[in-house]
């Protein structure tokens, strides 16, 4: 399992506070989520909580991290691949601009 997949695993099991449900989350074994867990820890030598609220662990620092750099490593691989473009878009317009611009095309748009 290379860094990034292991960072995934992570914060799934984290924040399902279960291997079990993050393994399946992830279509893997839950022997390989735990394996994978326990690598985590012996190689940046910090015991992982595995709960979200518990703030004074080394795990959780990296936890927190992870959840922060993992969607921006995400948006730079789909910008070099080419993937669908995702998200919410809101758009702040004037009601008749709206109704004369905005939703003619809406469909063409979705």
């Amino acid at each position: 399992m290379d860094r990034f997949d292991s960072m995934r695993l992570l914060i799934r099991v984290v924040e399902r506070q279960s291997f079990s449900a993050a393994a399946s989350d992830l279509g893997m074994p839950r022997s390989s989520a735990t394996t994978a867990i326990k690598e985590f820890e012996e190689r940046l030598g910090v015991r992982q909580d595995h709960s979200p609220c518990h703030s004074d662990t080394g795990g959780e620092l990296y936890y927190r991290r992870c959840k922060a750099i993992l969607p921006e490593i995400e948006d730079a691989e789909a910008a070099l691949t080419g993937s669908e473009v995702r998200g919410l878009l809101r758009i702040d317009v004037y009601g008749p601009m709206a109704r004369t611009f905005i939703l003619p095309k809406l469909p063409i748009f979705l």
